[in-house]
């Protein structure tokens, strides 16, 4: 690293992740948290934990992944609260109607986020109908416009910055490499902007928002067909080696060489549908010193509470 890097680097802000598997991997949070505590000298000095996001199985304002979390959402809120971190409902649903609003569910889940004493909570949003509803009714939870937007036109990009509603907002990751135009934004808008960081869809994926209509249906028990991904290697799942090879990848050291020097510091880590083995290979790679990776990755496995795979 350039000594100007260097320099940049102690000016800037922490870059903060924005983990998943809020209730999906509240287990494993369980474990890990204690753990980030008591040994931050394992951890990398220059991030934090944002916040951490996800959704419990079956609400019908879900969206992004289809919902498994089984996590009691009092027990998930007490852990949150007790480290300091934000939690956030990932709620993007992009089919929603106007009868969907009364839910009763996703309304209590969002009474117990906002009634919640500690950090501020937020919801992860795709529907301009949930917009004014979560505003007018739980106004002191901060909206996330999501990624499941497909906003991969940068002037549309620039719009959503400029949206008051949302405090946040997750750009497709194939905007992750404008650097150029990126750099050009003004403080206001890097501040709100959320880069993805470990996306394995293929970088040419036309299918992206098919993908995510299809997950919002089987949230709302719609009838449709079922998606199918067809591009190359799909059949294989989720591999973090692919991801690491896909154009829009964010390594750590671009993080640390390139967005915190251009004044960004929000990073969205996906997984909700991986196991959580692979939530700590992400925590790893992105947190944690290597010299201390294995030490986190043996206190992580020898817990005998935790089932990982």
């Amino acid at each position: 690293m350039s000594s100007t890097t260097k320099k940049n680097l102690q000016c800037s802000a922490a870059a903060h992740f924005h983990l998943p598997g809020l209730f999906e991997f509240f287990d494993f949070y369980r474990v890990f948290l204690p753990l980030y505590r008591k040994h931050r000298e394992y951890f990398y000095d220059w991030c934090d934990i944002g916040s951490i996001y996800g959704a419990p199985a079956g609400c019908l304002w879900s969206g992004g992944r289809v919902g498994s979390g089984n996590g009691n959402p009092r027990d998930v809120l007490a852990l949150t609260r007790e480290y300091g971190i934000s939690a956030r409902l990932t709620f993007s649903n992009s089919l929603l109607q106007k009868e969907h609003l009364a839910d009763e569910r996703c309304n209590e889940l969002c009474r117990l986020f906002e009634e919640s004493p500690g950090p501020e909570n937020g919801v992860i949003v795709h529907s301009d109908l949930l917009v004014p509803h979560l505003r007018k009714n739980f106004p002191h939870l901060y909206l996330v416009s999501s990624t499941t937007k497909v906003l991969t036109d940068f002037t549309a990009l620039e719009a959503e910055c400029d949206r008051e509603e949302f405090r946040y907002v997750v750009p497709d990751f194939r905007l992750n490499r404008q650097f150029a135009r990126l750099a050009r934004l003004n403080t206001r808008r890097k501040d709100k902007i959320e880069f993805l960081c470990n996306e394995c869809c293929d970088f040419g994926c036309r299918n992206r928002r098919a993908c995510y209509e299809a997950v919002s249906r089987i949230a709302l028990g719609a009838p449709g067909d079922a998606f199918t991904c067809r591009a190359p290697g799909a059949a294989q799942g989720y591999r973090f080696s692919k991801a690491m090879e896909n154009p829009g990848f964010i390594s750590v050291q671009d993080i640390q060489e390139r967005y915190l020097p251009m004044g960004f510091s929000n990073f969205k880590i996906e997984g909700r549908s991986l196991g959580s083995a692979l939530i700590l290979e992400f925590l790893l790679y992105y947190m944690t010193r290597p010299a201390c990776q294995l030490k986190v990755r043996e206190e992580i496995y020898l817990d005998n509470e935790l089932d990982l795979f």
